[in-house]
């Protein structure tokens, strides 16, 4: 019962910390990033070069600071240009964009899965309440509620974070009072694609690396945020550990049914909150 109940938690903390960053984006500039999978993916394999050549601690260090640097490129080159297009083309770029860096890591690192090496004090066990657990996945746990925690306190706390609360509330009357709404978008987008690029590294060890890692998570992460209210952090990361939960039981007493699990929660919290668990949709 302790592991499937820390293999719910340590998966549920990924999707949590995956999620957190989708929905911060949609909240402030109303965009579903179909990217976004994608670029868990490339952050996955860009730490595994970095680790590679250095160690994990330099690739989950170096590897959100670059990917915040493309999340940034991205808001500035791409997004602010195409804010005033249909929903439908945003999700239509996106997508191909999904295809684009898919083929640029078949090309780069291959189709061979790959690991990436755990650090050296985390690739044991340990003993929890007499059962033997991965210590890695324990480090997952942590790093990942860490990590979410001080998201919601820079974002409840900051000056920075009371303004992504104003813009994603309405734009135009955050811009009025003086508020820089590209610049808070920028960072949002940067921030919330560093995320993507922090649960790649942190799954690396975890999960097996692929090019189809990206989309096979990212369906999961759409229904995290959907479940959770568009838009609302706090309800993604409930959301987040509570299919977590459901998919590690599901897995080990009806492992017909765990594939469907994802969608069954879904179902049953819209059908009886349309909006979501936060039943709201803001940042």
């Amino acid at each position: 019962m302790v592991v499937i109940l820390l293999n719910g938690l340590a998966f549920g903390v990924l999707l949590m910390v995956l999620a957190s960053g989708l929905a911060m984006i949609f909240g402030l500039r109303d965009v579903v990033n179909f990217a976004h999978g994608a670029m868990y993916m490339l952050g996955a394999f860009v730490g595994f070069t970095i680790s590679s050549a250095t160690n994990y601690w330099v690739a989950i260090l170096l590897t959100p600071l670059i990917f915040a640097v493309l999340g940034v490129l991205f808001d500035r080159y791409g997004i602010r240009y195409l804010a005033d297009r249909d929903h439908l083309d945003m999700i239509l770029i996106t997508f191909g964009l999904t295809f684009v860096l898919t083929g640029i890591v078949q090309l780069v690192w291959g189709t061979a899965p790959r690991s990436l090496t755990p650090p050296a004090p985390f690739a044991g066990s340990v003993d929890i309440l007499g059962s033997s657990y991965p210590s890695y996945r324990v480090f997952v746990i942590v790093v990942g509620l860490v990590i979410s925690g001080a998201l919601m306190l820079w974002l409840r706390r900051s000056r920075t974070g009371l303004y992504v609360r104003a813009s994603s509330t309405d734009r135009g009357v955050a811009a009025v009072v003086g508020i820089d709404v590209d610049k808070v978008s920028a960072t949002v987008v940067g921030v919330g694609t560093a995320l993507a690029g922090v649960a790649g590294v942190l799954a690396g060890p975890y999960l097996s690396l692929s090019p189809n890692m990206g989309v096979e998570i990212l369906i999961l992460t759409f229904i995290v945020v959907v479940t959770g209210g568009l838009g609302s952090i706090g309800g993604a990361m409930v959301a987040a550990i509570l299919l977590g939960m459901l998919n590690s039981f599901s897995s080990t007493y009806l492992p017909g049914f765990a594939a469907f699990v994802p969608y069954a929660l879904m179902f049953a919290v819209l059908l009886l909150r349309p909006r979501g668990i936060a039943g709201v949709r803001v940042v």
